[in-house]
C-alpha cells in the first residue's frame, strides 16, 4: 500500500469512529428541504404551500405558442412546437401535440395529463393537511388555504375535462403502498358534479374573504362554476346531439365518458342560467355595463383596450389572472416581444387570419363584405371599435420605432405590404415594408398573414423591443364571460329578450349598436359577438368544438391579407408612409401556403388522445375516439 492510500484509509476510520459517536450527524436536516411536519405546523408554510398551487397557471395564456393559432383566430409564425400537429388533425397517442410537449414553453405545458394530475395530488395533500394543522387558525386562514386549494383543483380538473372528457377523479393523495393505483376514467356527469361541488365548497369558504389579485376568490369559484356548467348544457357535451352531430362520438362504445347521458339540456341550461347570473349578481365587478346606447368610436376603443389591459377602471372586468411584475421577469410579460411587429425587432408569433378580421362588423352592425366595393377598397375603415384595439393592420398607427430604425418610419405606421417609391422622374422601385417577410429590419420574423396581434400588447412606447417586459394579466375569468354565460342560456331556454339585453350592454360600451335578431339569427350573432370581445382569450378553441361547428371553422384553411401600392400619376414619394392621397392600395385575399400550414378536421379532435405513456401505465383507461 503506498503512503496515498494509507492516508485515505486513516482518514476513513476517523471520519466513522467520529460518526458512530455522535447519531445527530446523520440526523441533520436538509438545508434546502422543509419537512411536511414542519409546513403543516406553521401558518405561513402552510400558506407557501398553497401559494405554489397558482404555479399550474404557469404563464396563463401569455405563453408565446397561444392558444389562439389553434383556432380560425391566428396562425403561428415559426416551425414547430406542436402547432399544426392539433390544426392539422395529426394528433395522437403518441405525439399529441401543442398542450403536451415538453420542450415548449407557458400554458400550453400545463394542459397536458401529467401536469395537471401532479398538481392535483399538490391540492389534495393540502387538503388533507389542512385538516389537521397544529398552528393557530388566525383570521380564519385555514378556512381561506382549503378555499384556494378546493378551486385549484376544481381548475385543474375543468382543463382535463374540457381537453379530455371524463377522467379519472383522485380526491386524495395516494400513498406508497396501495394495493392499486388504476382508477379507471370517471363519467362527464360525476366529473363535471365533482367541479360544481368544488366550485360552491371554495365559494363557500371564501366568502367574504379579500384577497390578493392573482389568488382565488369566491367570485371566481362561481364563474368558474358557471363556465362548466355551461360547457355541460352544450352539444357536444350532450350524448344525443353529439352522436347525431358525429360519427366518431357516435361509434364511441363508452359515451357517458365523454357526454351526459341523463337528464334533459333544458335541465343544463336552467343550471347555467343560474350559475351566471350568481356572477352578475355580485357587486364591485363588471366594467362600463350601465350604458343605455353606444359610445362613440374612440370610446369604444378605449374601454376594449382598459379592459384588455385591466386599468383604468378596466380591472373591474378581471375575476381571476395570472399577473406579471417587473421585479419578476418572466415570459408572461413578453406579449409585446413574442406577438408584436418585426419591424420593431418583435417575433410575430400568432398572427391573426383574414377570417377573424373579417368577422369584425361594421361600425353600423351589418357584416363586413368582400364583394362591396366600398369594403374591399378600404377593409380598415369604418370597422368595429374593438378591432382597433385587437388588431395591427397595413397603415395602423403604432408606437414609435425603435432608434436604429426610426429614420425609416417617422411616421410610425405599420407596414405590411409591398408599395412603390418614385423620385419624379418616372422611374419606380418596389419597397417593401418594414413589418414583412422581406423587411430591411427582421426579415425571418414577419408575419406569414400580413396582421398583427395587437390585444393585450401594453401601447406605452417605452415597452417596445426585446429588453422591455409589460404588467399586462391574463384573464382566466372574466366577468364579461360570465355575461356571455349567461345570455348563451337565454338564448338556449328560448329567453331571447333577456339575452339581448345583457349583449346590448357589451356592445354599447364598445361603440357597436343594439342587436335586434331573434331565434338562430340571435344565436349565430352571439357568437360572433363571444368570438370579437374574447378574441385571444383561450375561448375559441373550446368555444368551437362545445357548439360543434370547428368542421366549418377551426378546420378551414387559414388565409391572409396582401397588400400592394401603387403610386398615382405625378405622385412622388422617396420615405414611404400611409397615404391615400399618393397611393392606390389593393388587398387580394389568399390562403396561407399548404407548405406552411394545411389546416382540416378530424372529428377525432373534439376531445385530445390520452397517452400512450398513461394508457400503458393504467390499464383501466379508456382511450378517445379515433385514437
Amino acid at each position: 500500500m503506498n503512503k496515498f492510500k494509507k492516508i485515505l484509509v486513516a482518514t476513513a476510520i476517523a471520519g466513522f469512529a467520529v460518526t458512530s459517536c455522535n447519531d445527530d450527524f446523520v440526523n441533520t436536516s436538509p438545508l434546502d428541504q422543509v419537512s411536511e411536519t414542519a409546513v403543516w405546523s406553521d401558518a405561513a408554510l402552510a400558506e407557501a404551500f398553497v401559494t405554489e398551487l397558482y404555479a399550474s397557471l404557469h404563464q396563463g395564456g401569455f405563453s408565446e405558442e397561444m392558444q389562439a393559432s389553434l383556432t380560425d383566430e391566428a396562425s403561428f409564425t415559426h416551425p414547430g412546437r406542436g402547432i399544426t400537429t392539433i390544426t392539422e388533425a395529426r394528433s395522437n397517442p403518441a405525439d399529441i401535440g401543442w398542450g403536451n410537449s415538453t420542450n415548449t414553453t407557458g400554458n400550453n405545458r400545463s394542459q397536458s395529463w401529467g401536469q395537471m394530475y401532479i398538481r392535483i395530488r399538490a391540492c389534495n395533500l393540502a387538503l388533507a393537511n389542512l385538516e389537521k394543522v397544529t398552528f393557530t387558525n388566525t383570521n380564519k386562514i385555514v378556512e381561506r388555504l382549503k378555499g384556494e386549494a378546493t378551486f385549484m383543483r376544481a381548475y385543474l380538473y375543468h382543463q382535463l375535462v374540457r381537453n379530455y372528457g371524463g377522467v379519472p377523479l383522485v380526491d386524495r393523495p395516494y400513498a406508497l403502498g396501495e394495493a392499486d393505483y388504476m382508477a379507471p376514467r370517471n363519467t362527464m356527469e360525476e366529473c363535471i358534479n365533482f367541479i360544481v361541488k368544488d366550485c360552491d365548497t371554495a365559494a363557500g369558504l371564501l366568502d367574504g374573504m379579500t384577497l390578493a389579485n392573482g389568488r382565488a376568490s369566491k367570485a371566481a369559484a362561481l364563474a368558474l362554476k358557471a363556465r362548466i356548467l355551461t360547457y355541460a348544457a352544450s352539444d357536444l357535451y350532450d350524448a344525443n346531439t353529439a352522436k347525431a352531430k358525429s360519427s366518431a362520438m357516435a361509434a364511441f362504445s363508452k359515451p357517458e365518458v365523454l357526454a351526459m347521458t341523463t337528464g334533459s339540456r333544458v335541465e343544463r341550461w336552467t343550471k347555467a342560467k343560474a350559475a351566471a347570473k350568481a356572477v352578475l349578481d355580485l357587486p364591485n365587478y363588471g366594467a362600463m355595463l350601465n350604458l343605455s346606447a353606444p359610445v362613440s368610436k374612440e370610446e369604444g376603443t378605449t374601454n376594449y383596450m382598459n379592459i384588455s389591459l385591466s386599468r383604468n377602471g378596466g380591472e373591474r372586468d378581471m375575476i381571476f389572472g395570472r399577473y406579471f411584475i417587473n421585479a419578476k421577469q418572466e415570459d408572461g410579460g413578453r406579449q409585446g416581444l413574442f406577438n408584436g411587429p418585426n419591424g420593431y425587432h418583435n417575433w410575430a408569433g400568432n398572427a391573426p387570419i383574414q377570417h377573424f378580421v373579417d368577422d369584425y362588423e361594421m361600425m353600423d352592425g351589418t357584416k363586413f363584405d368582400w364583394s362591396k366595393t366600398e369594403h374591399a377598397s378600404q377593409p380598415y375603415v369604418g370597422r368595429d371599435p374593438r378591432f382597433y384595439a385587437s388588431i395591427l393592420y397595413d397603415g395602423a398607427p403604432w408606437k414609435p420605432r425603435t432608434a436604429d430604425v426610426a429614420a425609416k418610419d417617422p411616421a410610425n405606421q405599420i407596414q405590411t405590404g409591398q408599395y412603390e417609391l418614385g423620385n419624379g422622374s418616372g422611374a419606380k422601385t418596389p419597397y417593401f415594408g418594414l413589418d414583412t417577410r422581406k423587411s430591411s429590419v427582421e426579415d425571418w420574423n414577419g408575419s406569414y398573414t400580413g396582421y398583427y396581434m395587437r390585444k393585450f400588447i401594453d401601447p406605452n412606447p417605452a415597452i417596445v423591443d426585446q429588453n422591455t417586459w409589460q404588467q399586462v394579466p391574463w384573464p382566466a375569468l372574466r366577468f364579461t364571460e360570465a355575461v356571455f354565460n349567461y345570455a348563451e342560456a337565454c338564448i338556449e331556454l328560448g329567453e331571447d329578450a333577456e339575452a339581448r339585453t345583457w349583449l346590448n350592454k357589451i356592445r354599447f360600451r364598445a361603440g357597436m349598436p343594439a342587436i335586434t335578431e331573434s331565434g338562430d339569427a340571435l344565436r349565430q350573432r352571439y357568437r360572433n359577438e363571444r368570438r370579437i370581445e374574447m378574441a385571444f382569450e383561450e375561448q375559441r378553441y373550446y368555444d368551437a368544438r362545445r357548439w360543434m361547428i370547428a368542421p366549418t371553422t377551426l378546420g378551414r384553411k387559414a388565409n391572409i391579407i396582401t397588400v400592394l401600392g401603387t403610386l398615382k400619376p405625378g405622385k412622388t414619394v422617396t420615405l414611404y408612409k400611409y397615404d391615400p392621397t399618393s397611393y392606390d392600395y389593393q388587398y387580394k385575399v389568399t390562403e396561407l401556403d399548404p407548405g406552411k400550414e394545411n389546416r382540416t378536421w378530424l372529428d377525432k379532435m373534439y376531445f385530445l388522445p390520452i397517452h400512450r405513456d398513461e394508457m400503458n401505465r393504467n390499464k383501466n383507461l379508456v382511450q378517445n375516439p379515433g385514437y
